[in-house]
């Protein structure tokens, strides 16, 4: 359990579900220099260590959670532990990601429903959790991770795409449920491939466009979150799509 300091009283709170290396860390990176207290979640509280670390040498305040989203029980108590003991969460940002790639002629029911379990369901419990503590004050923001599998389902990604649909669906529904009671909630297609190891040690070709910015900076995405949480309510973006230059679509 974390005990709320008396210098972060007026500070607001983000909580970034899924803050892995790349551009769920990179979000928790700009909204702490941003002057938000910072709350992370990874199934493995470790593999946080690094990025707490770096927040915090840059002067900034963060916070590691190990939790798992697909389970009820464990989402309401990090909310609780956060609203209780942090602050009050303003900006929720759900960036777990689920992309595996699978012939429908080989895919298991059990891999499809944890497809689904992580990329819409964990989403839908935690974004039901925070926003219920959102209309009690009558503000916060709620930001959806999407994919171009939300958009068109490709071949071998039936799973991944069912479950970015419902995602997309869920963020359209909260937002025309929650907008009029100041919650601003969006969706965020990320379209092309993302400056990480696993592309660059995966797949070196597509890694090459780096030099071309042909893949997407985990630096500028997190921009453009810290951008959508800063809108006046005149002009809210519901859903925005992020793609290098040269991406076709």
């Amino acid at each position: 359990m974390h005990n709320k300091q008396t210098n972060e009283e007026s500070k607001k709170v983000a909580l970034i579900i899924g803050a892995g290396d790349a551009t769920g860390g990179a979000i928790a990176k700009r909204f702490a220099k941003g002057g938000y207290i910072t709350c992370v979640t990874r199934r493995n509280i470790e593999k946080l260590d690094a990025l707490i670390s770096e927040i915090k040498t840059s002067g900034g305040i963060a916070y590691a959670y190990g939790s798992d989203a697909r389970r009820e029980e464990q989402v309401v108590a990090l909310i609780e532990e956060i609203e209780q003991n942090i602050g009050a969460i303003d900006v929720l940002v759900f960036n777990i990601g689920a992309n595996v790639p699978c012939s429908i002629l080989e895919e298991t029911a059990r891999k499809y429903f944890k497809i689904w379990e992580m990329a819409c369901f964990s989403a839908f419990l935690v974004g039901r959790e925070v926003a219920r503590k959102m209309v009690k004050r009558q503000r916060g923001t709620i930001i959806f991770t999407g994919a171009t599998a939300g958009l068109r389902g490709s071949a071998y990604f039936a799973a991944f795409a069912g479950a970015k649909h419902a995602l997309r669906a869920l963020a359209q529904s909260m937002a025309r449920e929650l907008g009029p009671q100041n919650i601003h909630v969006a969706h965020v297609v990320i379209d092309g491939a993302i400056d990480t190891d696993f592309i660059e040690s995966t797949f070196p070709e597509i890694y090459a466009r780096k030099a071309q910015d042909g893949i997407l900076s985990p630096d500028h995405i997190a921009e453009n979150y810290w951008h959508i949480a800063q809108q006046p309510r005149d002009a809210w973006t519901h859903e925005l799509d992020l793609r290098p230059w040269i991406e076709k679509w």
